[in-house]
């Protein structure tokens, strides 16, 4: 998957990783009530997806099943490490640095974090 997606084909990837597969119905049922999006819409942004082979599908019956193709994982990966590349340069001490001068760090997460590097060197 070359393309980016956007956050509404977001929300219908979320949508897929949860339970899959599922038809067009069946995803509109299941995106959060506050988008309120019409099945049609819903369709627009499968075939969006499947263009950007994000996503396959299947015929069952008169129907199109839909699944990922790209893991939950992977794109949480790759679009962790854009984010780090196109803002700290690929550096993540950097990002780490600016959330903690905006008070963004909780104790909770100085010590999850203190955790995480312990393991890491041991």
């Amino acid at each position: 998957m070359a393309e980016r997606i956007s956050d509404a084909e977001h929300a219908v990837m979320e949508v897929l990783w949860e339970k899959s597969p599922l038809s067009a119905q069946d995803v509109a049922e299941r995106v959060p009530a506050e988008r309120d999006w019409s099945a049609n819409t819903v369709k627009t942004l499968l075939g969006r997806l499947l263009a950007k082979h994000a996503i396959a599908h299947e015929e069952e019956g008169r129907r199109y099943l839909y699944r990922p193709i790209v893991a939950r994982e992977d794109y949480v990966a790759r679009e962790s490490q854009r984010l780090i590349d196109r803002l700290f340069g690929g550096k993540l001490t950097p990002l780490v640095a600016h959330l903690a001068e905006r008070d963004q760090l909780t104790a909770e997460d100085i010590a999850e974090i203190e955790a995480l590097l312990k393991d890491l060197k041991s």
